[in-house]
């Protein structure tokens, strides 16, 4: 097959079409082979931490009558990757949660999928009936559409009977997860790759990519550009070269929300040339994570955006530790105040620099690690908007939002 796409064809199919397009899955009769297949592909987790896929399989691999999850549960409300892929290709997910099982011993998969992501999960349920009798072991489950809940220990904390919310670790899922048996749970972008390695081997994989980050990648770019979409690419693009892949700027770029909103703001002007690696972000304090690129265009007011996404992830906080239950309320707070440029703007920005060095670490997971770290590189990234609002004075004129937040009806809807 050609280089890309690999995992985004342009039209999915039936299992037929899949197996002529990508060959049949081979047979496993040695699992460690394909284990070291895929360390050597240098698979990493495309969830958003980009952990080895193959230390992850071997950890569970060693334990008793594991199990593995496939986590299409795509709470990030800028990032579409998964839910495009779960749509397009749901048979090379399949191919990458079999082999996965293959590998670790397990004998059950669990593909889980946001409750309201309808369109992945018929597609889903479409391919494993043509999958029989293989998909006799797989199991397709909803979770609710909030955005904790795609963490792993939270997935793993539903599938045992309890609410979507992180678990306080240890032991981590791997040791002790979905009914107390070791569990992999692993992105479905990251199974789709493993599925590719498992046909084609190590070699055929690194040769797209970098020597560190190796394979295609999937990449939700979204905002002030023409045609926001979803892109394969190889490992490590330039993010210009995503952008103009999308038809190019729609307004001239102000910045680049890189990561999602656990992600980092950039400065446009620099920020496009960047490639979309782990290397290249790390020395800006940014990382690629699950890839989703937002574009705020000149105009728009980034302290605003950032206040407006802080509030929502306040209010998504799974309310069973203080630094998240009134760490992240209390920022958001903070951070509105000075987005509205009154006369407490000032006493406001006060607070947020207090709070921005108490919160961090102390959370029951990384929900107000990752809040605190989007609010603070929009604080650095757009100072010239936060003096004026220090000032009295709002940094741009009434701007259409560009992040995307859930609506108040839906998010009530969800909770039932």
């Amino acid at each position: 097959m050609s280089a890309l796409p690999r995992l985004l064809p342009a039209s999915g199919g039936s299992h037929a079409a899949h197996v002529d397009r990508y060959g049949p899955l081979p047979p496993f009769r040695r699992p460690a082979e394909l284990l070291a297949a895929v360390e050597r592909a240098g698979l990493t987790g495309r969830g958003g931490a980009g952990f080895p896929a193959a230390a992850k399989l071997r950890v569970v691999s060693a334990g008793r009558s594991p199990i593995v999850v496939a986590n299409g549960v795509e709470g990030e409300p800028a990032s579409v990757k998964d839910k495009a892929l779960m749509r397009q290709n749901p048979h090379l997910v399949l191919d990458g949660a079999v082999s996965a099982a293959a590998v670790v011993g397990a004998d059950e998969v669990i593909v889980a999928v946001s409750r309201g992501d309808r369109s992945s999960s018929a597609s889903l349920r479409t391919a494993l009936a043509e999958r029989a009798p293989e998909a006799a072991k797989i199991r397709l489950v909803a979770a609710p559409a909030r955005f904790v809940a795609g963490e792993e220990s939270a997935l793993v904390h539903l599938l045992n009977g309890g609410p979507a919310k992180p678990t306080f670790v240890p032991p981590r899922p791997f040791e002790r997860g979905v009914g107390g048996r070791p569990t992999l749970v692993q992105n479905v972008e990251t199974l789709a790759n493993l599925g590719l390695i498992a046909r084609y081997g190590p070699d055929w994989f690194r040769a797209l990519g970098t020597p560190d980050e190796a394979g295609p990648v999937l990449v939700t770019i979204r905002g002030a550009v023409r045609a926001p979409r979803v892109i394969e690419a190889a490992a490590g693009p330039p993010l210009r070269e995503l952008v103009d892949r999308c038809g190019g700027c729609a307004a001239p770029p102000r910045a680049l929300l890189v990561g999602g909103y656990f992600g980092t703001w950039l400065p446009a002007r620099g920020g496009l040339d960047l490639p979309l690696s782990e290397a290249a972000l790390r020395p800006l304090g940014a990382s690629p994570g699950a890839r989703t690129i937002v574009v705020l265009p000149e105009g728009a007011c980034g302290i605003a955006e950032t206040a407006r996404v802080a509030r929502y992830i306040a209010a998504e906080s799974a309310g069973q530790c203080g630094p998240c239950l009134f760490g992240l309320d209390a920022i958001a707070q903070a951070l509105e105040t000075v987005a509205a440029a009154g006369p407490r703007a000032a006493d406001a920005f006060a607070r947020l620099g207090l709070l921005e060095g108490q919160i961090p670490g102390r959370g029951a997971c990384r929900h107000p690690d990752g809040a605190v770290r989007l609010v603070a590189s929009a604080l650095r990234t757009f100072a010239d908007e936060l003096e004026a609002h220090l000032g009295g004075r709002r940094s741009a004129a009434a701007h259409e939002p560009v992040l995307p937040i859930p609506s108040e009806d839906w998010a009530q809807g969800r909770r039932r």
